[in-house]
Parts: C-alpha cells; structure tokens; sequence
C-alpha cells in the first residue's frame, strides 16, 4: 500500500511542475512581442554619414537565424570619444576601448568598430583579452588599419568564454557587406533581450553646411547610471576636436544615459562611442563654447537624451516610462539621490505597474535616501495633480484622479523636498512581472 502512495505523490508532484511550466509558459505567450511604449513608427530611417559604414552578419555566437555580430568602418582621422562603466568587473573589451582612447590614434588610417550579442566577454581573464586581441588583429588585418584603431564591444551572458573563432570568420564577408545605409541592420545585431532597436538623428546647419547626427543603442535589463547593459554608437560627419568631443560626450552623458535606471544594476559592459569624420565640409569645432560648439552639443544631447529614454522604454517588461523631478533639495547632488532612491525602489516601480497612486511610497523613498528633506515642507506631484503639501496630503486631492492618472503610458512623479535649491531629473519605468519572467530564464 505504501508503495502505492508514494507512486501516487509523485505523479502529483509531476503534475504539479507541469503546472507550473505551463504557467509560465502561459505568461511568456502573452507577454508583448515589442514593448507597448516602442515608437509606432519603428526605426527611423538615419541619415547617411559621409565616412561611415556599416555591416551585420551571422556568427552564431549564442543566437541562431539572426543577426549578431556588426562592424562599422569610419574614415581615416576621424575623432573618436566614449565613455565606459566603471565598474570594478568591467568586461575585457571595456578595458580595451579605454586603453586605446587615453592615447592619440593614428590620423592616416580607418577606425573600426566590432560589436557581437549572446556573450559579453566579461570575467573571463586572459581568456578574454586573448578573444579581444584575436578579433581586433583579424579586423585591422581586413581593414587595413591598426589594432590601435580597432574597438570591440561585446554583449551578453558573463562569465562565458566568448566563441572568438566564430566571429573571426565572418570579418572578411562583413567587410564585403559594407554599406553606408545599413545603420538598423547594425542596431539590430547589437540586441539582447531589446524588443525594438533604437535609433535618433539630428541635422543642423554650421558655416552653411548641414551637419548630420546618427546614433543607435541597445539595452532593455541591467540598466542603472555608470553608464547603464547599454551600448551606444553614435556618428557625425562634423569636425571636432578630440578633446572637445570628449568633452561634450562626457557632459552630456551625466544628464542622458547617466541619468536612466532601469533595474539598479550596472553592467560589466557599458559603452558609448562617438565618431565625428568631419567630411561634412564645415570648419573643425576647437572650442565648446563657440557658437558652432554650442550649436553642436545641443543637437548631440538631443540624440543622446532621445536614445537614453528608448533604452528605458524597452526596459525588460516595462509598461511604463517614468520622469521623476526632484526640486529645491540642498543640492543638485543630493536631489540626484533622493530621485534614484524613487525611481529604484521596488515599491514604487511595482505600484505604478499596478496602476496604484501609492504616494506613500514615494514618501518612503525620500526617507530611505539618507538625504536631508524636511516633513513638514515635502510636496509631491504626480503629472499636474497636487497629491501632498506641506508634509500631509492635499486637501484637492482625491483618489479617483490619482488612479485615472496612472493609466497613463508615460507619468511624471514631482518632489518638492524643501530644503534649498538643488534639482535633478531621472527616468525610469514600472516593473512587471514579466521582468521576472526574463531573467529568471536569461542562461537557458
């Protein structure tokens, strides 16, 4: 008879797990195939650079039947910056770009970019920087330039060795497939767990010239300021000086990419490069703060503030993309703080998936900043609405308006903490079940 049972316990306990698989089966089958806040209009269609192509192909690095590996080419002595994570794991291609960047590249020979998805590259060691070596010889060898202007960048799971081998011998057809209007082809390999590539364009005019802007990033999960599992390439036929481009990316990148958090969690791989080819025929912009640099930064900070807010619309499982001002906190610092701990409290992100205007927690994210902020002159906003003042809930408020505005797509969550004059804006999305449902699965 014990026998029996036992046999009887274990097929509940089967029946039970396949339940189970099933359920989250279920969930992945309903889950949106492209995110809900993705542009109607798809892929924009991005200027051509003049002195810059680029190429996709199939290396099977960890996906099949897609594209996962690009190169792009850029015209001899262009101007090159980036900025990188600083993260203490940084990936073997990171520390690569960096070394490359902090010394003058050669002006008489073609920059290259290398990019796969399915594998990061990331704690990996020697082993890893041997996979980067072997790549950027192979491309400097099909490109006829140096390992000096060859940057790779990987994307994916860590800790794996990266397949090198595979990619290597795609380089010679990529090279063949090169192409001045293949930019969405190139933003589609670089996609992870992306539901949708992202790209923005600029044009503006300098000395009577139009100057062209292009960029396209990926990035869904992982994303957090320092930088964001972001990477982020961007291309202008406008002549800049190096240090001055640097200097422009550096700036700007604290008020876009730097200020986006989707998850809390910085990755081992962050990356974002600019290329400038200056064949737009305009004069080389020397000075930032010359009407042409002025004119300059602002198109770029367009494109880079457009292309961080894609990143957090495609947050893994977002239904909502979310701005959160902080004003009159004792400094710019301190309101940086304070709108982080709102827009990464779990809490908060869980409630506004929910449709629930759970102010509270808004409240109790200023509290567990550790930023000062005073009770009794704390107001919070969401959109136009009025939900508290003066430390206590508004006397206009009432809940149906709350819950009517949190249907919205996109929602604005304002803090007035009270105690000087220092602000700070950050975006952020909602988090979902679906969230789960993607990591929870991400190596299998």
């Amino acid at each position: 008879m014990s026998a029996y049972k036992a046999q009887i316990e274990r097929l509940e306990q089967k029946i039970a797990d396949l339940e189970a698989q099933l359920k989250v089966q279920e969930t992945a089958n309903i889950a949106p195939k492209v995110s809900p806040l993705a542009p109607k209009a798809g892929f924009p269609e991005l200027p051509e650079i003049a002195g810059v192509r680029y190429a996709a192909g199939q290396a099977g690095v960890k996906y099949q039947g897609r594209d996962d590996v690009m190169l792009v080419e850029a015209v001899a002595g262009s101007s090159v910056a980036g900025v990188f994570t600083r993260s203490a794991t940084r990936s073997a291609p990171v520390l690569d770009c960096q070394a490359k960047l902090a010394n003058s590249l050669p002006a008489d020979k073609p920059i290259a970019i290398l990019v796969n998805s399915g594998n990061s590259n990331a704690f990996t060691g020697a082993r890893g920087d041997g996979s980067v070596q072997a790549i950027c010889q192979t491309v400097a060898d099909q490109m006829n330039t140096v390992t000096d202007c060859v940057f790779t960048a990987s994307t994916g799971v860590i800790g794996e060795p990266l397949p090198h081998d595979r990619i290597v011998a795609q380089v010679a057809d990529l090279k063949s497939k090169l192409s001045s209007g293949a930019g969405e082809s190139a933003a589609r390999a670089i996609m992870t767990t992306d539901t949708f590539p992202k790209g923005v364009s600029a044009e503006i005019t300098l000395d009577g010239k139009p100057i062209h802007i292009a960029g396209f990033a990926k990035g869904s999960g992982m994303i957090a300021p320092d930088m964001a599992t972001m990477l982020v390439y961007i291309f202008t036929d406008a002549a800049v000086e190096q240090t001055v481009l640097q200097s422009m990316v550096s700036e700007i990148n604290e008020s876009s990419f730097n200020s986006i958090t989707v998850d809390s969690d910085t990755s081992t791989s962050d990356s974002l490069m600019l290329v400038a080819t200056g064949q737009s025929g305009a004069s080389m912009i020397t000075d930032a703060g010359s009407g042409n640099g002025k004119a300059f930064a602002a198109a770029l900070k367009q494109v880079m503030l457009e292309l961080s807010h894609l990143v957090v619309k495609d947050g893994e499982g977002a239904t909502k993309f979310v701005t959160v001002k902080v004003s009159n906190a004792v400094s710019d610092a301190s309101a940086r703080t304070i709108a982080l701990a709102i827009a990464n409290s779990p809490l908060v992100k869980t409630a506004i998936a929910g449709e629930d205007p759970n102010w509270g927690r808004v409240v109790m994210a200023i509290g567990k900043s550790g930023e000062p902020a005073d009770r009794d002159k704390v107001a919070i906003s969401f959109g136009d609405i009025v939900v508290a003042e003066n430390g206590w809930v508004s006397d206009s408020y009432t809940e149906g308006a709350g819950a009517a505005y949190m249907k919205n797509e996109e929602i604005t969550i304002s803090t007035d903490v009270g105690m000087g004059t220092g602000s700070a804006t950050v975006w952020t999305c909602d988090l979902t079940h679906q969230y789960i449902t993607i990591n929870a699965d991400y190596r299998s």
